[in-house]
């Protein structure tokens, strides 16, 4: 479903990026482990149209991605669930999770997945009405995953979803995950949380100073000792 084939991504003369080639398949749950900067995050903005690659090529779904913009990259399925959340905090959680579907017009599945939004998260039915600013980190967490649920995507990336949450939240947060991938949606996923991520994946990637240095199932990287040593200490 998404491929990329020695993508470069530059920052000025930085290199962020430097030749990666990664795979995303149909129904799986794909994880983006390594260090802070990494690339791990260059990677995803790379993926939704944020930043546009040097060199290399990205394909979604059939559609030659790379230099797309964002907004058609949504149009075609393809959704981002940024690190920090970037909820808008003036708008209430029923305005923020309507942006979630600002390109669709289909009102009546609209209306359908908001009520699946708020069955899957009821704190966000409680609040609807409230300014999402006002909400808890968890809450506005599910907010941002709600959004991203609002466009209907076949594929979400994640980017961090557990960073600063309390540990009940970061098992719910990855309960959430997990079931979006069970409802047949695509994810790949880029998380501090070693342990978990390669858990919980079907494939993962580990990135090293813009380079990819290891990819395997997540048993594999697990069982690995420079992963063991670097990422799962303790």
């Amino acid at each position: 479903m998404l491929e990329l084939r020695d993508v470069v991504c530059r920052y000025g003369q930085v290199t962020a990026l430097k030749g990666v080639s990664l795979a995303v398949g149909k129904g799986q749950l794909v994880a983006l482990i390594g260090a802070n900067g990494a690339g791990k995050t260059t990677t995803l903005k790379a993926i939704s149209g944020l930043l546009h690659p040097t060199s290399g090529t990205i394909v979604f779904d059939g559609h030659d991605i790379t230099d797309a913009s964002a907004r058609a990259i949504l149009s075609l399925g393809l959704a981002h669930c940024p690190e920090g959340r970037h909820v808008f905090p003036q708008m209430t959680v029923l305005e923020n999770l309507e942006m979630g579907c600002y390109l669709r017009t289909d009102r009546r599945e609209i209306a359908a997945d908001m009520a699946r939004v708020f069955d899957q998260f009821p704190r966000l039915a409680e609040r609807r009405q409230q300014p999402a600013g006002t909400l808890s980190g968890g809450e506005q967490q599910m907010l941002a995953i709600g959004r991203a649920l609002m466009s209907r995507p076949k594929l979400i990336l994640f980017d961090e979803p557990s960073l600063g949450l309390a540990p009940a939240i970061v098992e719910r947060t990855f309960d959430i995950v997990s079931s979006i991938r069970a409802s047949g949606t695509t994810v790949l996923m880029v998380e501090q949380n070693a342990s978990a991520a390669l858990n919980m994946c079907d494939h993962a990637y580990l990135l090293e100073s813009g380079s990819l240095a290891l990819e395997g199932s997540g048993r594999e990287l697990i069982d690995n000792p420079h992963v063991r040593t670097a990422y799962l200490a303790g």
